[in-house]
């Protein structure tokens, strides 16, 4: 069931209680976490001038975070 809150003026729906957008966060997270798990081969990373071997999961996460960091920043830079 979808509740709708009115407390500061914005509408915000929740499941449960929950805020859907902490249920959003946490189903991407499971998501991104299960495919991690689910590549754990080695490959080989090359940059510019280096090749380097290593789990692809660790690939995978470094390329998640960097994303989630890079969204942050332009979060920030969008609400000014």
């Amino acid at each position: 069931m979808t509740k709708i809150s009115d407390s500061s003026g914005a509408k915000r729906s929740e499941i449960g209680g929950i805020p859907t957008r902490y249920i959003g966060i946490g189903v991407i997270v499971v998501l991104a976490v299960w495919f991690l798990f689910a590549n754990l081969d080695k490959v080989k990373i090359q940059f510019w001038v280096f090749t380097v071997t290593a789990p692809l999961w660790i690939a995978l996460l470094a390329t998640l975070l960097a994303g989630a960091a890079l969204g942050w920043l332009l979060k920030g830079r969008r609400e000014r």
